[in-house]
């Protein structure tokens, strides 16, 4: 069938989808048809599949000009990367052991208790998501570092640089997204398997170990790797507060920026983008089996009073939170201490930055921020809408294509982004610098969170509304128009919010893309750490989570009045 053909789609066994040809478009609506596929992939192309393939051809290049696996060989003599890589996999399987149990005892205590203080838990969740990942580091250099809270208030000097620094940072920044996957594996279960063990004598433990562990293994699996995904691949957390103990993320940046190595840089890049990718599938696979367990029919279990049990889940629930809290809201006071921590009046000075280029970096972002949600979310729509027409091996391409950089850490993905762009000879060689390059390089990097959540929300669309257009002979324009923008309202508003606040705090993806004539607010946090002006970079932080903290009650807002009554 053609892929520029209208038509609905029907659930087959596995998850398949079978479409249905309407009538042939016609000339004008086919041409439009072309543009909402050709644009977007044209864009996926040039933003994602260029740049990867020049980090993997700059891997192969030689410092004498040649082709070959010099690079690769000289990695075997960079005792340096190896320690990385051990140092890198054991903090991921400390962190993702250590989020895990902790995931699991606050997505419970949500969903199975009474508990009390949900909403507290619930807020406390979302403040890593609104700071940059290196906003925790911060903050734990403020309370247990040389000089933190902790040891002038117990006259000791703890030394939080290093792995146990870094574990925790690491806990806290991965803990809300392992939240989310866990609860949404909670609320796949059904009630009646519940009911039907009661009847049949099984005790809560008993229930617990059959029912609730079986039920949310993928779910534990999916969380699992994620958090793996995540620490591996972080690096504003690695600067802060690593020390000595070298990552492959700041591995990566020291042969780049420090050595000017650029090969061992691509290499490295490629090093860490094997077990980044090999978590994504794994990942995926969990999630998939994860959504097939429970029916359609399902009830969620309700859950009932029981006050031993909903006192200790709150107590450790809400110890998780505040933990989190104090962390977050540390980094906000040390803003207006005049001298963290030996002189604690209050103070605005911190707030009049006048190095690493002031608040500029702030409105750079805010400006690469709004271009990478607009046209974004433009281009998402047009994809997820055009690939929702295609059948066969085009629609499995493009959507492959389309959730392949997930897999991509930031890091790798900015690094190629240097390869293809700083080329001036090339035609694309004159984005290199730009803020629409900056935009697309986050954009990108959040691209597959972004596609999947616009192909779901499409998935929801009544199919009626779409045969009401073809009957009154409405084209592609009045399907867009008056079917699919309406109905995507809630989901376009999210989509832009995501990408906006993504855009606006991340590190790794633009490390390597700024310039001295054009920074980004992460940025500019991590150079005020790295000059010593801490209090600076927790007033820059602070400004950052009150315009990330805006746009989200702003969604809020959006989203509460487009909600039908």
């Amino acid at each position: 069938m053609s892929g520029h053909e209208r038509h609905d789609e029907r659930a087959l066994p596995g998850g398949e989808e079978e479409p249905m040809t309407a009538a042939p478009l016609a000339a004008a609506d086919r041409w439009l048809m072309r543009a909402c596929l050709y644009v977007p992939l044209a864009a996926l192309l040039l933003f994602f599949a260029l740049p990867m393939g020049f980090i993997a051809w700059r891997s192969l290049m030689q410092d004498d000009g040649g082709i070959g696996f010099a690079n690769y060989l000289a990695l075997l003599d960079t005792p340096g990367v190896w320690q990385a890589t051990r140092n890198s996999l054991g903090l991921g399987v400390a962190t993702t052991a250590i989020t895990l149990l902790l995931a699991f005892v606050l997505a419970y205590g949500m969903e199975r208790t009474c508990m009390r203080g949900r909403r507290f838990v619930a807020a406390a969740l979302t403040l890593p998501l609104l700071a940059p990942s290196l906003v925790l580091g911060l903050g734990l250099i403020f309370i247990l570092g040389r000089n933190g809270i902790v040891g002038q208030l117990l006259g000791i000097r703890p030394d939080i640089y290093g792995f146990h620094g870094l574990l925790i940072a690491d806990v806290l920044y991965a803990l809300p997204q392992a939240v989310l996957i866990l609860r949404a594996a909670l609320r796949c279960a059904d009630a009646r398997q519940y009911e039907a063990a009661e009847v049949l004598g099984a005790t809560p433990w008993r229930q617990f170990r059959d029912i609730t562990l079986p039920g949310m293994r993928y779910g534990l699996l999916s969380a699992g790797f994620v958090v793996f995904t995540v620490t591996i691949t972080d690096f504003g957390n690695a600067v802060v507060i690593g020390g000595d103990f070298s990552v492959l993320a700041t591995e990566i940046y020291n042969q780049v920026s420090g050595q000017m190595r650029f090969g061992i840089g691509a290499v490295v890049g490629l090093l860490l983008l094997l077990p980044a990718a090999l978590s994504v599938w794994i990942e995926r696979v969990a999630a998939q089996r994860q959504a097939g367990i429970g029916a359609e029919s399902a009830q969620p279990p309700q859950p009932r009073i029981a006050r031993g049990r909903d006192g200790l889940y709150a107590i450790a629930c809400l110890g998780i939170a505040s933990a989190i809290c104090a962390v977050v809201a540390t980094v906000v006071i040390a803003g207006f201490i005049r001298l963290w921590p030996y002189r604690l009046d209050l103070t605005l000075k911190h707030y009049d930055i006048t190095v690493s280029g002031g608040y500029a970096s702030l409105w750079a972002s805010l400006a690469v921020s709004l271009i990478a949600a607009t046209a974004g979310t433009l281009l998402l729509f047009l994809l997820a809408f055009s690939v929702r027409r295609l059948s066969g091996w085009p629609a499995r391409a493009a959507t492959l294509l389309a959730t392949l950089p997930v897999g991509v850490p930031g890091l790798v993905l900015g690094l190629a982004y240097v390869f293809a762009f700083n080329e001036p000879a090339l035609p694309w060689g004159a984005l290199y610098g730009s803020l629409f390059l900056l935009a697309m390089c986050n954009f990108y990097h959040y691209h597959t969170q972004g596609y999947v959540s616009m192909a779901t929300g499409l998935r929801a669309v009544p199919a009626q509304l779409e045969e009401a257009v073809a009957v009154l002979g409405g084209g592609v324009g009045r399907l867009l128009a008056d079917v699919h923008l309406p109905a995507l309202r809630i989901t376009l508003w999210a989509v832009a919010a995501f990408l906006f606040m993504r855009s606006m705090v991340t590190l790794s993806a633009v490390i390597f893309l700024v310039t001295p004539e054009l920074s980004l607010s992460a940025v500019t946090v991590m150079r005020l750490d790295e000059a010593g002006f801490t209090s600076q970079a927790a007033a820059f932080s602070t400004c950052i989570m009150a315009v990330v903290g805006a746009v989200a009650l702003l969604l809020h807002r959006l989203t509460s009045r487009c909600r039908v009554p």
